[in-house]
């Protein structure tokens, strides 16, 4: 399973209405054995998102915001998606499937395309867009 930037920015802001929920789902998946994945991409948008002053009244500095990720990363489950030899044809594969892809859609895109080269389905996100990848599985932790 890969967690998307989305559930991190939750799980990492307390003040977040979506908090509980979020943090809870993360150390449920720190607690098992199954494997949980980030990309470089999710870390730098949660980067990101969780420092910017403009959409959280609340934003983390950066030193906490990198030690939220470490701690993550330093999970025995936890590891990042890397691209491997086959992620241009995988790429080419998905816009053919998907051809009206454009703008903002391209970060999940790449994230798709990580996850299916890894032989990944299910992926943690409020991110309706996810929907749109029929190879994918999307997990909410706020509708379970």
């Amino acid at each position: 399973m890969v967690i998307d930037t989305n559930i991190l920015v939750y799980a990492a802001n307390e003040n977040s209405e979506h908090y509980a929920a979020c943090r809870r789902f993360i150390d449920q998946r720190v607690r098992i054995p199954d494997p949980t994945f980030l990309t470089w991409g999710i870390c730098y948008e949660f980067l990101r998102v969780t420092t910017h002053r403009g959409p959280f009244p609340h934003r983390i500095n950066a030193v906490d915001a990198s030690t939220f990720l470490s701690t993550l990363l330093s999970q025995p489950t936890f590891s990042v998606l890397t691209a491997t030899n086959r992620h241009f044809d995988l790429l080419s594969l998905t816009l053919t499937e998907l051809p009206e892809v454009s703008g903002n859609l391209v970060h999940d895109v790449h994230t798709a395309v990580l996850m299916r080269e890894h032989g990944i389905s299910q992926i943690c996100t409020r991110d309706a867009d996810f929907y749109r990848f029929p190879f994918l599985t999307v997990i909410d932790p706020l509708r379970q």
